[in-house]
This record gives C-alpha cells, structure tokens and sequence, in this order.
C-alpha cells in the first residue's frame, strides 16, 4: 500500500513499480504522452477521490447532484525524495470546497486564505468600503433626491416636448395667416398685422425659455442636493479602486516560484516580460506549478507530471472526466520557463514536422486554380517553426506562378484545399467562401456510438485567451457556429459520420463534436478535444464551387482513408 508523509508525498509501494524504467527527461508539460508512473500515481489518486469522505465536494459525478457540481483538474507530480525514494505529489486547480488545504494535497504557493493574512485584511477593508458606498446608497434622503430627478428629468423631458409642438403648431399657423391676410389687407393694415404677428412669435419665444429655465434651476437644484452624496460615493470608489489594485499588486509580488536551483521569481515579475504585462485572473494556481513548488521546496527531484479532470465538464471548455489534458499555455506556459529552467524536458512534438514525408495529391488543376488532397499532419501555410507546408510545396511544383491560398484546413485535418493561380481567380473564389455558397463536406469518425441520425448544431465559438489555440463555447461573445450532421455508419464503439459546416470557425467541428452540447463525442484523434491516435479522423472528403472564369460548377471528392 501507498503511504503519506508529513510534506503530502505519497510514497509507490515496490510492487506497484517493480520493474518499470524512470523517465530520462521530465514530461513536456503542453502535449505529452503520460508516463506509466504516472498513470499509477493518477489511479490511485483517482481511487482517493472516488472514495474519500473528508472533501465537501459535489463534483456533479451523480444524476442528482450534476446541474449544481463542479468539476476540477488534478495534477500529480512523481518525484525522488532526498533519499532516492520514489512517489508522487497531488495537486488541485483552484480551491476545492472553499479552501486551499487539504490532506494528501500540496499547499498553494501562496495562501491568500491563511489566517490574518494581508489577503484576508485586504479584503475586509475593501468589503467596509463597499458597505460604505451602500449605506449612503441607501440613505432616504439621498434616495429621494435620485428619485425626484429622474422625475423631474423625464417630466421636464414631456413638458419641453410638449411646448416645442404647440410652439411648431403656432408658427404654421402664422405662416398660413400670413399669406392669407396679405391678400385681403391694404399695404399699411398688413404691417400692423405683420408686427402683431411678431410679437406673437416673440412671447412664444420667451415661454420656452421661461421653461427651460425653470426646469434647469429645478434640475440644478437637486444635483447640487445630491452633490455631497456624490462625492462621497466617488472618493469612496476611487479608494477601493486604489486599494484593490495595490492588495493585486501585493499578492503578485507574494506569489514567488522556485527552480531546481531555487531561483525565485515572482508572479509579477515572470508576466511583466510576456504580451500581458500583468499576470492573468488565477495565474499560479494551476496544479502543476504547486506541484513543482512543492518539490523545489523539500529537495525533491521532478521525474513526470500529469493532470487529469474530475467531474462534470465546465459549460464552455471540452473537459471529460479522468481524461488526461496538458497544462494551459496562457497561465502556466510563463511559469513553467522559469521553474523548468535547466531541467531537460521531452522533445516538443509541436516542433516536429509529422507530414514530412507525406504525399500531396494534385486532384484537379487548370490556368485559375489547383486542387490538392491535403494529407493529414501537413499545414496549409508555413507555421512559425515549421515551413513545410502546402502552401511551400505548390510554390516547388508551380514554379513561376505564386499559390494563393483562399482557406484552411488544421494541419491534422486531411481532404480538400483549393489554391488560386492568378489574383483574379483568387478574389472570385474567395468571395464564394465570405458568402458561404461553396460546398464543404467533411468525414468524421467519432469515439461513441450516436444514437440519433441526423441533426443540426448551433454553437457560439470564441479562442481561450488562457489556453491557445483551444475554443470555447461562449454565448456571451462566441460566433454564430452552425454545423449539419447526419450518420453514415455505426460499428461497435464508434460512428463515421458526414459534416457540413454552415460557417467557417476555428476548430468548428471538433468543437460541435466534443461538446456536451454538441454530439459529445470527440472525433477520434483528436489530440485537443479528445484523446491521441494515429492521427485526427477527420477529412474534407467535398468541395463544390464555381468555375472563376467558365460559371462551370466545379465538384471534388476524394474518400477518406480512415
């Protein structure tokens, strides 16, 4: 049996490990493969929380308790102790029921819920400021000045309108008497008549300005009642704001991360050097970061880390329960440069080119456009580390003439891409795409069997700032995401399915795919979304525009190889 010591390592029994290799180098925290090690640790941490009686926690795992649950990562880090001993660390994201410590857990790096911590202090002095800017919110006095000036403000409004209209009503009718007495009256009678009209106009004049003044001194009179209120409010406001952003400022400078050589540096200092400038909502309290703290701190050496989601999935975010997901890039990716630093880590898979060597296929070309078959885990344009691309090969294989490119496929994403020869064919086609009358159809293979035949998906998307170049599901700020689907076959475990995507967002069908909102079935190999292997099942397998020159209706398919 596992067993814990006072610093939360929980120590691998022999039998458990006997006979497996440790890792020569520490896990690439963004895309990796987790290591047998880990996957014990995870087990048996998984076991822990399927268990465990002490957290006050609905993780939403049963049909009761899912609308209000709340899912979380979970990080374990296997380290060797100082004695050469081997376990592992356990780490959560966040806070779990409300607090920071808890047993077999490591702590946070900083623990803003300490007793009588700054954090805590901070807080309160800012919750008395708020009660503040309420009570005089709500003093009677005060309150009945707001609400006779929004009376006064829209009766004032009416009566101004009001005179306005009679005033317009009086001038027509002066202009129309006008020209009907200058017909009838004598030269001399006329001008008489002309200066009554006159002054006529003129007290029509002077009612509207009695007016207007009379409701200014009446409006100024209550915002100067209300002033003093006013200006409390506002100085109270502007101290919280002055407060609030110096306690942020404290708890960036209190947040100090080690490396193996335990160089520290803190929150603020590793954010100031990156395209954010300060750090992000939440930044360093991911599990990984508390993981290697931890070991930095007690002179454990890091061998591999993991984290996995337990729980219901959050509403935006593709999160499946126990499934394995890479640390986040916005949040972490910073911290972990400064805590990995001089620790040798697996090779980043992002940085390999795996369509080398794979073939494009010429299906179609002509004087205005090429069409390929796009194999999968090549880019349709060179990337900022990796130049193989599409978009490079056609530039060999065309010679003279300069490929444009009108769209997009992911790189692990197969089938269709058509490429323009001349600027005019370029326009001509890409202004089919903007008005969405090409014909996409794409093959899927999803990881469950779908019940339904047939249906319609419609999914707001915008990126995750935090974790690049993940979606989320927004309703607030996504774009409008329509997709068609309909089966095609079932087998035992899976389901080939067509798409055909009604608008053209990032990641749209792996999203819709993934999405418990969706058909909550990850496309298989879909190393984002889902999980890892030999490649993303997904393939634009049809294209259906119009011919830039001829009008023709141009169709391509080429069958997937799944």
């Amino acid at each position: 049996m596992a067993n814990i010591n006072q610093n939360s390592i929980t120590y691998f029994s022999a039998n458990a490990i006997n006979g497996i290799a440790l890792p020569q180098r520490f896990t690439f925290p963004f895309y990796y493969e987790p290591h047998t090690l880990t996957k014990i640790a995870t087990a048996e941490l998984q076991h822990y929380l399927q268990t465990q009686t002490d957290l006050d926690h609905n993780f939403g795992l049963t049909e009761k308790d899912k609308e209000l649950g709340v899912g979380k990562m979970f990080g374990v880090l296997v380290v060797e102790d100082t004695e050469g001993k081997l376990g592992y660390l356990s780490a959560f994201s966040g806070k779990l029921a409300g607090s920071n410590t808890h047993q077999k857990f490591v702590p946070p790096v900083f623990d803003m819920l300490a007793e009588d911590s700054f954090f805590l202090q901070g807080q309160e002095l800012l919750n008395t400021i708020n009660k503040q800017v309420k009570i005089i919110e709500a003093n009677e006095t005060y309150a009945g000045l707001k609400q006779e000036l929004k009376q006064a403000t829209v009766q004032s409004a009416q009566e101004i309108a009001a005179l306005k209209n009679q005033l317009k009503s009086n001038k027509e009718i002066r202009k129309h008497v006008r020209t009907e007495q200058k017909t009838i009256l004598t030269e001399l009678d006329y001008a008489f008549f002309e200066a009554y009209l006159v002054r006529h106009s003129l007290y029509d004049k002077h009612l509207y300005a009695v007016l207007l003044d009379k409701w200014k001194q009446h409006i100024d009179r209550l915002q100067v009642a209300m002033a003093q209120f006013d200006t409390d409010i506002e100085a109270l406001k502007k101290e919280r704001k002055e407060k609030s952003a110096a306690l942020q400022q404290q708890i960036f400078e209190q947040y100090v991360f080690l490396n193996k050589d335990r160089k520290k540096k803190s929150l603020y200092a590793i954010f100031s050097d990156t395209v954010f400038g300060k750090p992000p909502a939440a930044a360093g309290e991911c599990a990984t970061p508390k993981l290697l703290q931890q070991a930095f701190l007690h002179g454990y050496k890091p061998l591999a880390m993991a984290e996995f989601w337990w729980g219901v999935p959050p509403k935006s975010e593709i999160r499946k329960h126990k499934q394995f997901y890479p640390a986040c890039t916005g949040k972490c990716k910073p911290i972990l440069e400064h805590m990995l630093e001089g620790i040798a880590l697996d090779d980043n898979p992002l940085l390999k080119n795996t369509g080398e060597g794979k073939t494009l296929e010429i299906i179609y070309e002509d004087d205005s456009f090429v069409v390929v078959n796009k194999p999968a885990d090549l880019l349709s344009v060179p990337g900022i580390q990796i130049q193989d691309s599409v978009y490079t090969r056609l530039q060999t294989t065309l010679g003279t003439v300069e490929p444009l490119i009108i769209h997009r496929l992911d790189m692990p994403t197969s089938g269709l891409l058509v490429v323009a020869k001349t600027k005019e064919a370029h326009k001509h086609i890409q202004r089919q795409f903007i008005k969405r009358t090409v014909t996409k159809r794409y093959t899927a293979l999803l990881s469950k069997v779908i019940e339904a035949t047939e249906g319609e998906i419609s999914l707001p998307l915008r990126g995750d700032l935090d974790n690049r170049p993940r979606q989320l599901v927004c309703f607030d700020f996504g774009k409008k995401a329509i997709t068609k689907w309909k089966v095609i076959e079932k087998y035992a475990n899976t389901t080939k399915i067509h798409f055909w995507p009604l608008t053209g967002r990032t990641h749209q069908l792996r999203m819709h795919a993934a999405h418990e909102l969706g058909l909550n079935a990850p496309i298989v190999g879909d190393a984002l979304y889902g999980t890892t292997a030999e490649r993303l099942h997904l393939h634009a397998a049809f294209l259906e525009f119009t011919h830039p020159l001829t009008g023709e209706m141009m169709g391509f398919e080429v069958v997937e190889d799944f």
